[in-house]
């Protein structure tokens, strides 16, 4: 929408304000249909967080329960994994799966008898991020968990705890207490990694903010903004992480500390 005309609402009269005092073309809110595209990106870039975050943190934990395995195999699958997904970039994997693995699956029908792929790019990009993290994740919860003092395990062993249930309610709770700074900066990188679903299409921030750019030619603009949102995005994380830190710290366990 350009500002020759009445502004349907008042964030346009604001854009078209700031346009006309500043010169500075802020699209995203003069014109509803990139306010649009610009808050649809956002939304998707926190579903790609939210949902990879979560898979990633299951990953991790049963990763790090079976790298305890008495299964000399099941160690070796859960650590040609890790090898596999730390040592190769994301957006190669992302490539992998979307490109070479799709290919290899059976398509699908949808509603008017157009063959789709079995998932789309947004699962894709969900899979793939969640599979780079939850690497990650499996070697921070090892890390905690071989933190965990042998006689706990022995005094879980000793009141009949199972070696899964030593898991869930002795060691995995101090686990997480021990690991959670390494944890934190592992979830605000899979944030930031959600960027490279740009690569597949996915209509996350920045392939919104793309899209914005080339149509308004506002480039610096948008620029300036697509940082300032990925910055606001991190913040709100760190301060979630950290507040969760706060408050399962134990004085005189693992990070425990007065803040």
């Amino acid at each position: 929408m350009a500002c020759d005309v009445a502004p349907p609402d008042a964030i346009a009269a604001v854009g078209c304000w700031i346009q006309a005092n500043a010169g500075v073309n802020l699209t995203i809110l003069h014109d509803p249909f990139d306010r649009s595209r610009f808050i649809s990106g956002i939304g998707m870039t926190i579903w790609l967080s939210v949902v990879s975050l979560f898979f990633s943190l299951i990953i991790g934990v049963v990763g790090a329960w079976a790298q305890g395995s008495d299964y000399k195999w099941i160690r070796w699958l859960i650590n040609g994994f890790i090898v596999v997904f730390r040592n190769t970039p994301p957006l190669v994997q992302i490539f992998f799966f979307y490109f070479g693995v799709s290919n290899l699956l059976p398509a699908v029908e949808d509603d008017v008898g157009m063959r789709q792929p079995l998932l789309t790019n947004v699962q894709w990009a969900i899979f793939s991020l969640s599979l780079f993290a939850g690497a990650f994740n499996i070697e921070i919860f090892r890390s905690g968990i071989e933190a965990v003092p042998n006689s706990t395990k022995e005094a879980a062993s000793a009141l009949g705890y199972t070696r899964l249930g030593t898991y869930l309610h002795v060691v995995l709770p101090l686990a997480i207490r021990v690991c959670l700074p390494a944890l934190n900066n592992n979830l605000v990188n899979l944030l930031k990694t959600t960027s490279l679903a740009y690569a597949i299409a996915v209509p996350e921030l920045l392939y919104a903010s793309k899209n914005i750019w080339t149509d308004a030619q506002n480039v610096p603009t948008m620029m300036v903004v697509l940082l300032l949102t990925y910055v606001a995005l991190v913040g709100v994380l760190v301060w979630a992480m950290n507040s969760w830190e706060r408050s399962m710290a134990i004085p005189g366990f693992g990070q425990g500390r007065g803040r």
